[in-house]
């Protein structure tokens, strides 16, 4: 087991306008699993992110993460947390625009202890022939692939990809899903993949859905099929 989070919660406001954004919630993740969480807009999608990413901190419960009890650690330790174990893949790339492809990846991989090859993930993410360009020379396909080169060359125990397909049309989405599933068999990095898109949820190991900030389903996927047969 990857990930325990026990009695989870995080709550905004007070009195009328208290609003839970996760309530209680409760979750295991196995180590290597691709997992799709699902859940319509302020479901908590998000929240349970920052927390597994050590973005935000819990109001109660606890989190536990490859052994590491991430709950109550301070706002360093949480630093070290996310440069040793997580890595981030968002909606819009946030590359820097005067960097190449090889400096943006190689700006995280100066700052890990145990990085991937730059060449592997070149080669694993198929963008070695774009490794010269700068971003606003690729298409928004080609971008996501240099942003999740990004975030794997840390080699981080846990890979945390926030709609990574929501500004991209439907074959870009496809590629982009493809790359992810190659990660993870590649590496062996655990995937949490954030999404409005149902069927993302056919190349996910485990399938989780959210309302009102409880986790209303956790249920391992019979019928997984791979992304490159995903009908978007």
């Amino acid at each position: 087991m990857l990930i325990s989070l026990k009695n989870a919660v995080k709550k905004y406001g007070s009195g009328e306008a208290l609003v839970y954004a996760l309530n209680h919630a409760e979750l295991t993740l196995n180590e290597g699993e691709i997992c799709v969480v699902l859940g319509p807009s302020g479901s908590g999608k998000s929240t349970l992110l920052n927390m597994l990413g050590g973005l935000d901190t819990l109001d109660e419960g606890e989190l536990m993460v490859a052994g590491r009890m991430v709950t109550g650690l301070s706002q360093e330790q949480r630093t070290d947390y996310r440069k040793e174990d997580v890595g981030f893949v968002f909606q819009f790339y946030n590359l820097i625009p005067d960097l190449t492809v090889e400096e943006n990846i190689e700006v995280v991989a100066d700052i890990s202890d145990r990085p991937l090859s730059l060449e592997e993930v070149l080669r694993a993410l198929d963008i070695e022939k774009y490794r010269r360009r700068f971003p606003r020379e690729l298409s928004g396909g080609q971008q996501q692939r240099v942003a999740i080169a990004r975030a794997m060359i840390k080699n981080p125990r846990l890979l945390l990809c926030d709609e990574l397909t929501g500004a991209l049309d439907t074959k870009s989405s496809g590629q982009v899903l493809q790359f992810v599933e190659k990660m993870n068999r590649q590496f062996g990095t655990t995937v949490v993949i954030i999404t409005h898109n149902e069927a993302i949820a056919g190349m996910a190991d485990r399938i989780i859905r959210l309302k009102d900030g409880q986790i209303c389903e956790n249920r391992g996927n019979e019928w997984k099929i791979p992304a490159a047969k995903l009908v978007l």
